[in-house]
């Protein structure tokens, strides 16, 4: 039995779990928190509030945040600055740290964090083994050989956590949902979505007002989202070939929670915890993000892309007919 338990182990650990599966995941939770922070000034984030006894929130462990040990003013760029750099995937190693700091710092301090500041807080603190034991230099990259397999298994156990952890928000959201009268009467995104706060923007209002003005439409929008999000749940014992579809489901149903209801960030935030869930981390997206800037950045070094205008194209082609004849040339 436990020999073929460390077997199992062993086969789990060669695979590589630093893929830009997690990468692309990382970089969509870190913009959620940086367009709050890119939209929104800081009278807007700190200010005062009934049952609120400061501006920012200092209490207890939030007094260790980034928003509390430096000045508002000071802590709001450097905190969009460690988002910048924890998004574009730079040495996930180094700034893993920083990226969760800046995050459950703005979630314990703003005055109205919402679900997706929470969501994202959570799992940035659950994605320290992945970033923490991830030595390239972008999390775009491919991933090497696995080296450590102590480190692969404990990135791993760390993805089954978050598996579990995303699961779990879907089936409370969806649970506690029915458990409200107008969710289960299939009415609930007739008054959401004619708030004149959360509601429909402008533009779109002549669209979507037929479908809420009728019984049927308003009953499919209000249980459909509900079914996505029972569906969502399921994915942890989904088999690979359904998680496209579900990862697909769930991506449509927080675009339209973005585009409908203005909850950009939340909706970011609640994708890249999909992507976790849904996405196999030894199935890269294979994205050439970062490739072609350190091909560009190798050539430059090289002297073979002048440091001033780039060679016209008749010059491309005598350097290509000169390398060919040396080469025909040479022994």
């Amino acid at each position: 039995m436990l020999s073929r338990l460390g077997t199992w182990a062993h086969g789990i650990a060669r695979v590589s779990p630093w893929t830009d599966v997690y990468g692309t995941a990382r970089s969509l939770i870190a913009a959620a928190t940086l367009t709050t922070l890119l939209a929104s000034d800081t009278a807007t984030l700190f200010r005062p509030a009934a049952g609120v006894p400061g501006h920012p929130h200092c209490d207890g462990l939030a007094g260790a945040g980034l928003f509390c040990v430096m000045d508002v003013d000071v802590a709001h760029p450097v905190a969009i600055v460690i988002l910048v750099l924890a998004a574009s995937g730079w040495r996930p190693r180094l700034t893993a740290l920083p990226h969760w700091w800046a995050t459950v710092s703005f979630q314990a301090s703003t005055t109205i964090p919402d679900g997706g500041d929470q969501v994202a807080a959570v799992l940035t603190l659950l994605l320290l083994p992945l970033a923490l034991t991830d030595g390239r230099a972008w999390h775009w990259q491919r991933p090497g050989e696995v080296r450590d397999e102590v480190a692969s298994l404990v990135a791993w156990s760390a993805l089954l956590v978050i598996r579990v952890q995303v699961a779990g928000i879907y089936l409370q959201a969806s649970m506690a949902k029915l458990g409200r009268e107008e969710w289960a009467d299939g009415t609930a995104l007739y008054y959401w979505l004619g708030d004149p706060l959360f509601g429909v923007p402008g533009w779109a209002s002549p669209l979507v007002a037929p479908v809420l003005a009728h019984p049927v439409g308003v009953t499919l929008l209000t249980w459909g989202a509900v079914a996505v999000e029972f569906a969502l749940v399921m994915g942890l014992v989904a088999r690979r070939a359904a998680r496209p579809y579900l990862l697909a489901a769930g991506v449509l149903l927080h675009g339209s929670i973005a585009v409908l209801m203005g909850l950009g960030s939340f909706s970011l935030a609640m994708i890249g915890a999909l992507v976790l869930f849904l996405r196999p981390l030894d199935v890269p997206f294979a994205l050439r993000v970062k490739e072609p800037i350190a091909l560009a950045a190798r050539r430059w070094r090289a002297g073979v892309i002048p440091r001033g205008e780039p060679p016209a194209a008749g010059q491309r082609e005598e350097s290509t007919r000169e390398k060919a004849l040396q080469q025909n040339q040479s022994p």
